[in-house]
Formats: structure tokens, C-alpha cells, sequence
């Protein structure tokens, strides 16, 4: 087979049959796991009672999922968390990490490894002459119980470098925004990006970043304001995400501020994992696209009144996850985010999504873009 740029549409809707027939695979293994009485987790164990049918025997394919009623988010608001934790994995170390809360009481996510294999995964995408084997990190976003913090810092240990952190609340900041407390989070902005200038002061040769777009560009503002850049500050990759993440931004930073440094954008959360993006060019006209890492999750885009219809190609619906390891078993999630539906790609040969941004039914009531 070519390399990704050089495949033909034949290569890749044969690519995307394999894929296809991978997570079907895989959703079996993953069904058969959660359900069977030594090895499943109690919540999935007990739902199994009172389903109308036996996922044991009845879930075969990914698109046998559609049998299992839409995930309620509410299922992972409040405990006890260990009603998620399989008996496969009895005795393991277990890490709870709850999502930013931008919609209420956070929801929870038990994990034993997930986080570990989802990132390593990632490093593969990411080029070598931007990342450097052995390169240093800064990670410039949220930290506390979420699991990107600990992820970034397995990413660059995983890379054979060393994570240096900042501290970052985002319930102080959506606090401080529904109060319109303006001036306190501008002042929390630049405490932030205080903690970040101090480390790449410090000479610990740092040249991988993970930052949003927000703090990002309020990073090169201060950087600027000393006479210095990202590209000076000896950044060379930035692995960045975030709900403001878009075209228009894409070729703001680029043409602003990046100064020839790569930048990939992703889209991921607690529950997902994490999507990559297909190269974002000019060319293009800096179009985001983002795919799932499948089988371990897997993405569709689906018609707002009818989810269990995907949309066309193209056309616009709520972005809805299915998550499919050994630790964590999620049919049919429907996300805060909408968008529109991307055809495979030869580095990804399935389903993407593009233009992601809040569901606009549910947009005035969600705090986004906090960081």
C-alpha cells in the first residue's frame, strides 16, 4: 500500500472495509467483555436485566449498537464510581477523572490504562522533526482531575521527555465568566501564562507544547510584549485543542504568530479519548477535520431529530461517540458538539467530523472556550 498522500479512492474504500470490518471485530470483543458475568462492570451488568434483549448473544457489529437505548450522560454524574470498574481488571490501580463540568456536576470516568494507550496512539501521529524524540513538554491547560494533564505528561515521558505542568482551574474561570468578572479573568489569564513564561525562562530546554487556542495566542502576546516569539522561545510542535479551535483562528495563529512552528488541532474529551485531525493547509483553506481513534472510539455524525440516522456526507448533525475498551463501555453518547460529516481519509479510513462547534440547542446554556 502507498503512503497516505498517494492512495487512491479504491485504496481507501478498500482501507475503510477493513476498518469497518476491524470495529465490528472489535465491538464484539468489547460487548462480550462488559456483559459477561466475570469480567463486566456492575452498572452494565445490572442495565443487562433490564434490556429487551441479550447483548451476549444479539450484539455482533458496531451497528448492532443501535439495539442499546441513547447513553444518558446522567449515568456518570455521582456515584458510587466503582459501579464502572470491570472485574476483568479487579485489583488494578484505578484513576477517576471527571470531565471540565462546563454543563453542570461533572460527569466521572474510571481508568486503569486508558489514558496511557489513547496517547501513545496519538504520538504516532505526530512528526518526529516537530517533536523531537526526547524533547521536554509544556503543558499549558487545565489541570486538576482531568485526565489531560496526566496524559500530556505520559505523551512526553512515552516520547522519552519530561512534562512540565502549570496550574489551571476551569470552574474558577467559568465562574468568573457567568459573574462577568472581566477583569479577574484576564488577571487569571495572565497568572497562567505567568507560570508558562517562568518555565521557559528556567532553561529546561523545552520544545513541545500542549496549549488551547486561548492561551496560545495569549502566550505569543506576552512573549511579543518582551521582544520574543513561539518560534524564539524554541517551540518547534504545539499539540493544541479546544472549542475555539476553527479556520479562522487556524489562519490567524499561522499567519500571526506561528512563524513556521506546526501546530496539529485535536478534539477529545474524558470520554472519548482523543480524535487527530487531517493536515490543516491553506489549500484547503484551513478545514479541520477530526477522526476518532477507532475501534477504541468511534464517531458518527447524526441527524438532530432522528439519532440514530447518520447524515450525508457534508451535511451537518450532533457529533454522537461510542467508546469501546476494556475499561469503559459508552453506545451512543450524544455530544454537546455538532458539525459536519467528513468521508475517511488514508490515514484515517473511516467516518470524520468537521466544523465542530456547541450544539446549538443547547449552546446558550453551556459555558465553552473557558481556556
Amino acid at each position: 500500500m502507498g503512503t497516505p498522500s498517494d492512495l487512491s479512492a479504491i485504496d481507501i474504500e478498500a482501507a475503510a472495509r477493513r476498518a469497518r470490518d476491524e470495529l465490528d471485530a472489535h465491538t464484539y470483543e468489547t460487548v462480550q467483555w462488559h456483559f459477561h458475568p466475570d469480567t463486566g462492570c456492575p452498572f452494565w451488568l445490572e442495565m443487562a436485566e433490564r434490556l429487551p434483549f441479550d447483548p451476549l448473544c444479539e450484539v455482533r457489529t458496531f451497528d448492532d449498537l443501535k439495539k442499546f437505548p441513547d447513553f444518558e450522560d446522567e449515568w456518570l454524574r455521582g456515584g458510587p464510581v466503582r459501579r464502572w470498574a470491570p472485574r476483568g481488571l479487579a485489583g488494578k490501580p484505578i484513576y477517576v477523572f471527571e470531565t471540565g463540568g462546563t454543563t453542570g456536576t461533572p460527569k466521572t470516568r474510571v481508568v486503569v490504562d486508558d489514558f496511557r494507550i489513547d496517547y501513545e496512539l496519538f504520538s504516532q501521529t505526530l512528526p518526529d522533526e516537530h517533536f523531537p524524540p526526547g524533547s521536554n513538554w509544556l503543558m499549558l491547560g487545565p489541570s486538576g482531575p482531568r485526565r489531560l494533564r496526566l496524559a500530556i505528561e505520559h505523551l512526553a515521558q512515552f516520547r522519552g521527555g519530561i512534562c512540565f505542568c502549570i496550574d489551571l482551574d476551569p470552574r474558577w474561570v467559568i465562574k468568573l465568566i457567568k459573574r462577568g468578572w472581566m477583569e479577574h479573568l484576564e488577571a487569571y489569564k495572565r497568572h497562567c501564562i505567568d507560570q508558562a513564561l517562568t518555565i521557559l525562562d528556567s532553561g529546561h530546554d523545552i520544545r513541545c507544547m500542549f496549549t488551547t487556542p486561548k492561551l496560545l495566542e495569549a502566550l505569543a502576546l506576552a512573549l511579543e510584549e518582551r521582544g520574543s516569539s513561539i518560534r524564539e522561545a524554541s517551540i518547534t510542535g504545539i499539540f493544541s485543542g479546544g472549542t475555539e479551535f476553527t479556520p479562522q483562528w487556524t489562519r490567524f495563529a499561522t499567519e500571526e504568530f506561528l512563524d513556521g512552528v506546526y501546530m496539529t488541532p485535536t478534539y477529545g474529551n474524558t470520554l472519548m479519548g482523543l480524535a487527530a485531525s487531517k493536515p490543516v493547509t491553506a489549500a484547503d483553506g484551513f478545514k479541520i477535520a477530526y477522526y476518532a481513534p477507532q475501534p477504541r472510539a468511534a464517531i458518527e455524525v447524526v441527524d438532530f431529530a432522528d439519532t440514530r440516522r447518520v447524515v450525508g456526507y457534508g451535511e451537518t448533525g450532533r457529533v454522537r461517540l461510542t467508546t469501546l475498551t476494556k475499561e469503559f463501555f459508552v453506545p451512543g453518547f450524544l455530544e454537546r458538539d455538532e458539525g459536519e460529516r467528513e468521508p475517511p481519509y488514508a490515514a484515517y479510513p473511516w467516518d470524520g467530523v468537521s466544523g465542530v462547534r456547541p450544539f446549538h440547542e443547547l449552546a446558550e446554556a453551556t459555558t465553552v472556550g473557558v481556556y
